[in-house]
């Protein structure tokens, strides 16, 4: 089974396996999550200097911010898979 990569801006690439959630940004609970991920060094950066606008949670604990939108993210996890199904 070929493991599946999702471009989630600037070049920037995950393994859509390890995605558990793709969320926004701006409730307080996830702005925690954010903060509690970069004291214990587990946040990547991917915004390149641009506003977070999805916020995606892997199964490591990782938690990696994009300057794309969640609904262009989840599309793009969406899209390979039922080009594939057919």
């Amino acid at each position: 089974m070929a493991m599946q990569l999702i471009n989630i801006g600037f070049g920037n690439i995950v393994a859509a396996d390890r995605v558990v959630a793709i969320v926004s940004p701006e409730s307080a609970p996830i702005k925690r999550i954010i903060s509690d991920a970069r004291d214990r060094g587990q946040l990547v950066d991917a915004t390149y200097g641009r506003r977070t606008r999805a916020v995606l949670i892997a199964d490591s604990g990782h938690v990696i911010l994009s300057a794309m939108q969640p609904e262009t993210v989840a599309n793009r996890f969406l899209l390979p898979r039922e080009v594939s199904e057919k």
